[in-house]
C-alpha cells in the first residue's frame, strides 16, 4: 500500500510491550498464569519451559520483592504461585504471608529444597495450598497445579455468588 508523501515506515516493538493472548489456548483445568518465584535462575527457566510444554504459561520473579510487585501491579495475575522459601531479601514465608493478606484467592505452592518440617507446618498454617520438595516430579507438580487451579476457581465462583 502506498501513502502519498511517505517513502517508508519502520516499526519497532518498544520496551514494556506486552501482547496479550486474546484467545486462551490452554486447558481450562490447568492454570494459565503461574508465577514462579525462585532465586535459582536455571531452575526457574527450566521449570517454566516444562510447564509451557504442558500448556501452562508462567511469569518469573527471582526474588520476593519482584514477586510482590508483580502481584500488586496485575489484578488478574497470577492464578497460582510456585514459591521457594530460601531467597535473599524477603523470604518465601514472608511473601506467602503478604500474598494471603492482600490476594487470598491466589493459591500458593511451596517448592523448596531447604525446608524443614517446621517450615512446612508454618506454610500450611499461613494458607499454602501444598508444600513440595525439590526435586519434584513434573507430573506430581502438574497435578498439584491442576488441583490448586480448581480450588482457586471454586473460591472465585463462590465469591461471585455471594
Amino acid at each position: 500500500m502506498q501513502v502519498p508523501g511517505v517513502r517508508s515506515i519502520t516499526t519497532k516493538v518498544g520496551k514494556g510491550f506486552h501482547q496479550a493472548d486474546i484467545y486462551r489456548k490452554f486447558n481450562f483445568e490447568l492454570p494459565s498464569k503461574v508465577l514462579l518465584v525462585d532465586d535459582e535462575r536455571e531452575f526457574v527457566q527450566t521449570l517454566s519451559e516444562r510447564l509451557l510444554m504442558r500448556e501452562m504459561g508462567s511469569a518469573v520473579a527471582y526474588d520476593g520483592e519482584s514477586a510482590l510487585a508483580m502481584i500488586n501491579e496485575n489484578e488478574d495475575e497470577p492464578e497460582v504461585m510456585i514459591l521457594d522459601l530460601k531467597m535473599p531479601g524477603i523470604d518465601g514465608i514472608e511473601v506467602l504471608k503478604r500474598v494471603k493478606q492482600t490476594r487470598p484467592e491466589i493459591e500458593v505452592l511451596i517448592l523448596t529444597g531447604h525446608g524443614s518440617e517446621e517450615d512446612r507446618e508454618t506454610c500450611m498454617r499461613l494458607g499454602a495450598f501444598a508444600y513440595l520438595r525439590k526435586p519434584v516430579d513434573i507430573d506430581v507438580l502438574t497435578e498439584t497445579l491442576r488441583r490448586a487451579n480448581e480450588k482457586m476457581r471454586q473460591n472465585l465462583a463462590a465469591k461471585a455468588r455471594s
